[in-house]
């Protein structure tokens, strides 16, 4: 399984062969570097561990001591030969066509009334309902007496860990390690992002032939 680190630079569109305009959002994804790889003899599990990107040295801070910026680890079954500890992995190994997982950190929107954050349709907009337009309404009963717990509530949205799967890779140019991924992704620009190839296109070939 092959899988890379990046960043969301974000939304574009290119043009297929018939004319027709595809979205896509645009990723920076590697150079990352191997910082381990878990063995089922020594940990327990397979894995390896990518880290992407360096963060603001800091005073006093010794220069040769990287400090990496976003460090992401992911179980496998089979470990990939591009994949030896201490390499650094491009955007050279995901090719076009091959389906990925995308998992992201979404956009917080802060404090969130029920309509907005849970699509609530809220009370009737008719006479006497002046300050009740977006409230949630009852919230219990009479027995138990309290509210129960993962009561559908106001609260702070956004801002959490959101996965999405099988996006198409449109397009690949190794070169400036950038990767055109078919729709949109959770995130604000720049925002670091972990990606897994699903379903690779040279399994496709493999078969077809």
């Amino acid at each position: 399984m092959k899988a890379l680190l990046g960043k969301k630079i974000g939304m574009s569109r290119v043009f297929d062969q018939n004319g027709t305009a595809v979205p896509v959002t645009l990723v920076t994804a590697g150079p990352c570097t191997v910082t381990a790889r878990k063995t089922n003899d020594k940990d327990g599990y397979l894995a390896v561990q990518l880290a992407y990107g360096l963060k603001k040295s800091k005073k006093g801070k010794k220069e040769s001591i990287k400090d990496y910026a976003f460090v992401r680890e992911w179980r496998t079954t089979q470990v990939d030969e591009a994949y030896e500890l201490g390499k650094e992995v491009t955007a050279a190994v995901i090719n076009k066509g091959d389906l990925v997982t995308v998992t992201s950190t979404s956009k917080g929107k802060g404090f969130m009334g029920v309509v907005k954050r849970y699509g609530f349709k809220g009370s009737p907009k008719t006479h006497g309902h002046k300050h009740d337009l977006r409230k949630p309404g009852s919230i219990g009963c009479a027995f138990p007496e309290h509210v129960l717990k993962g009561k559908k509530m106001a609260g702070r949205m956004g801002g959490g860990t959101v996965t999405v799967q099988n996006l198409a890779v449109i397009d690949v140019d190794p070169e400036k390690n950038l990767i055109a991924l078919s729709g949109s992704i959770p995130g604000a620009r720049n925002t670091y992002l972990k990606l897994i190839v699903t379903k690779s296109s040279e399994d496709k070939e493999g078969k077809s032939k």
